[in-house]
Formats: structure tokens, sequence, C-alpha cells
């Protein structure tokens, strides 16, 4: 599926800006086979990191390495010296697991020449939020499939296309949603939607915080990175380090607490939760049809995304949704026989992770211990089974088979969260039409489905 693309040609359609910040050319590196065992070098996946931060570090990249029929030929960051730590990274592992030296990992600080390297199939994409859709369009385009963090988009507008992108492309796309590869919510969805607690009425999504913080004076930008093309498509604004990512270590960034890259927690930990619903609620392809609620906002500070909060939505079935980081963190299903809660306990993906400790709490619990403990039979529903997120997604590459977690499915939960947000900023209740993506009557909200981009780096929806 790969297309034949000249390197000017890719350039000029992704972006006018200039690719100075090209580090090294994207040469094709030769691995021994003895670094893969019995999984020949023909056989194999290539795969490349765009985005090299701690969830990247920590999560990703390992993930992958770790697979016998992988290779991670690439990594790109903006930030050069996180680009050369993630090469550093990569090759350092492949050179224990081999016994020899090896130093064939290919380094890019604009995606866009990594994407012209016909020998990468697939690519990681674990930039900020701000970032996905526009990396995701082209990188589908080039050809690659694609593994990407949630959320799947900054708007709700950028989110349909991508994944119209994708599926007219024919890419294997998995979301970062690895809760849908973990037994305690896929066990929980089939006794949801095999009726062990009657008819559900009511989902409770319990979700993390987020505190505020202090005005931030201007900084010179660091040498090592390019922040013009870090704010992409979103307003000038001056560089601030905790605005970006701390230049010391891989602790959490800040820019998860800024509106113009992310929503918040509704959307960081919104995507995993209201997805792990809408499994249960078998709602993965629609979304709700009315959502209202309210939310406390900084009057001041950098960190800007949202507080306290409470939200609520109706879906066409009747069901019930209640959104609140004052909710135990996890997903609670309410029925006319029982309740259910799944949560992922004290797991986190990296230390800095902002989860409360479990106390004791189950990662699966019910009103009745019966109801977990109920077989499902052969003729009841039983939902794809995913043991590891990124082999899950290795093998659908392989077989070319739809992944456990999709892009329409990560394009309908993100909408729902963003959805959730604008009722926090709106203060009043909305009418959604899921079939149509727009609101009813309601050209205020309308308009929040898409931002002002700039235009050198903006999403072209052709």
């Amino acid at each position: 599926m790969k297309k034949n693309i000249s390197r000017r040609s890719f350039i000029q359609t992704t972006s006018k800006a200039s690719a100075a910040t090209l580090l090294l050319s994207g040469v094709p590196s030769i691995v021994p086979a003895s670094v893969f065992g019995k999984n020949a070098p023909s056989n194999r996946i290539n795969i490349a990191a765009i985005g090299n931060g701690r969830i990247s570090r920590i999560y990703d990249m390992p993930e992958v390495w770790q697979n016998e029929d992988v290779q991670i030929l690439a990594v790109c960051d903006l930030d050069s010296n996180r680009a050369k730590d993630a090469k550093t990274l990569v090759e350092k592992y492949y050179t224990e697991k081999s016994g020899k030296p090896f130093n064939g990992v290919n380094m890019y600080t604009d995606y866009r020449e990594l994407l012209l390297n016909k020998d990468i199939d697939a690519v990681i994409i674990s930039t900020p939020d701000h970032w996905h859709t526009k990396i995701g369009v082209d990188a589908v385009r080039a050809g690659k499939d694609i593994f990407m963090q949630k959320p799947v988009s900054l708007t709700i507008k950028e989110g349909r296309y991508l994944s119209d992108e994708v599926r007219k492309t024919d890419r294997i796309f998995q979301i970062g949603s690895q809760q849908r590869s973990s037994p305690q919510f896929r066990y929980a969805a089939e006794l949801v939607r095999n009726g062990r607690i009657g008819d559900l009425k009511k989902v409770y999504v319990g979700l993390p915080g987020d505190p505020s913080g202090n005005e931030e004076l201007e900084m010179p930008i660091p040498e090592n990175l390019n922040y013009d093309m870090w704010l992409g498509a979103t307003p000038e604004v001056y560089y601030t380090e905790k605005r970006v990512h701390p230049q010391s270590n891989y602790g959490r960034p800040g820019w998860l607490r800024c509106e113009q890259f992310g929503a918040g927690m509704i959307t960081g930990w919104g995507s995993h939760h209201i997805d792990s619903a809408h499994w249960g609620m078998n709602t993965e392809y629609t979304g709700p049809i009315e959502v209202w609620g309210s939310a406390e906002f900084p009057k001041s500070g950098l960190w800007d995304v949202h507080g306290i909060f409470t939200t609520y939505a109706k879906y066409a079935n009747g069901v019930e949704m209640v959104v609140s980081n004052e909710l135990p963190n996890g997903v609670k299903f309410e029925g006319t026989e029982g309740w259910i809660f799944v949560t992922r306990g004290d797991y986190r993906v990296t230390a800095s992770d902002p989860v409360a400790d479990s106390n004791g709490v189950k990662p699966l619990d019910a009103s009745d211990p019966k109801i977990i403990t109920s077989q499902i039979g052969a003729n009841e529903i039983h939902l794809p089974v995913s043991e590891n997120h990124h082999r899950n997604w290795i093998d659908s590459i392989k077989s070319r088979k739809e992944p456990i977690a999709p892009v329409e499915a990560a394009h309908r939960s993100c909408s729902a969260c963003l959805i959730h947000h604008m009722a926090m900023k709106l203060n009043r209740k909305l009418y959604w039409n899921p079939e149509t993506e727009q609101f009813k009557n309601d050209d205020e909200a309308n308009s929040m489905l898409s931002r002002l981009q700039r235009e050198k780096y903006a999403v072209k929806y052709e």
C-alpha cells in the first residue's frame, strides 16, 4: 500500500515549513539476523518511534522491541537531545540483546523526513496531543501502519478526518487504550453485555485530577528544541519550560495541563475509561445524545485545564453516564440486578502518572461475588482477546485484520470526552447527533468542533 512519492512532493504536501531540522538521513540499516533469532530480516517489521518523551521511553518502545519479529529502525523528536537519548537507548538494548555493538538506529528531528524512509513499515506516535492527527494523516498517506498514544485528536473534526483517512488508505491503526488488553476490563464488559447485572442503567466514570500552577516567565528557547514546530498548528506563545517538557529529565510534561495542546484529564484519562465504558455499553461506534455539567477552571497561571468537575451524558439506548474526578478511579456499571466496578488498581504506565493508590480496591468487584465467578457461555457474547496491546498491533500488521482498539472506536471515545469538555466550558446542556457529528441548533457548540490553525502546520482537510 506504500505510495510512490518523491521527497520534494511529500514535504510540499505536508507543510511548507523547512526540513532543515533533519539530523541524519533515513539510510536503511542492516541488522545481524542473530539479534532477532529465528525471525529473518526479510520477515521483520521495521518500526519508527515519533516522539521520544517519557511514554515512548518507558512504555511504547520497550513494549515493541521485546518482540523478536520487529526492529526499531528509527527515532524522531523535535528536541534533538531527546532524539539522541532515544537512539542511545534503543541501540543499548540491541547491543545487550545480541552481545555485539550495534549502532543501526536512524535519528530524525523532522517526522516528514522519517516518513520518506521506505524501509519503515510502521510508526509509533507518542507526541503531544495537538500533533496526533497531522502526523497520523501524513503517516497513513505515506503507507505506514500506526500505533498512537491516546487521545486520537485535539478536536472532533480532526478525529473524524483521521479515521476516514486510515480506512481510505487501508492502514492498521491501534490507539493506546491498553485497558482493552487488560483482562479485568474485557471481562467486565462481557459480563455487562451478557446481562449479569440485568438491564444497564447507569455508568460512573472516575478520573484523576490535575492541579493548576503558577504564572511562568518567558525563557530562552533551548538550542536543541525546534519550538516553532513543536507548537505546530496551535497559536504562537512564548517559550517557558513548564509549557513544554523538562530539559533535564523525563518527568511528566507541562503541556498536559495546557488547553492549547489538549483538554486535560477528560481526554487524558477519559479516553481510557470512556472507551472501556463504551465497550461494556455496546456503544463503541456511536456517542451520547445529551451532555451537560460543570467544572472549575483556574483563574490564573500557566496551566489552565479543568479542575474539579462533574458531567453527565445520556445515550440513545437510555443509559446515563456520570463522569467526575470526585468518583473512584475506574468504571462502575449499574444495572437493575446489581453493579460491576473495574479499575486498574495501582497500575501505572510511568512512575509520574497521577494515579491514586488503590487502597485495597479490587481491580474487579461486584455487588454479588457470583457475578464475577459466573462463566461466559459458548453462545454468549465474547469480546476480542488481547494479552499485550503492542503485540496485538504487531499481529494485526501481519494479518491485516483490525486490532483490538481500532481508529473509529478511538475517535468515538475521544469525541465523547471532547463533548464533555465542551459542556464544561459552555455550562449548559448540549444535544449531540452521533450520526452527523453535529450539535442540534447550537452554532456556538458547533464552532468548537474545530480550532483555528497556523497555516504551515495545519491539518489539510482534503
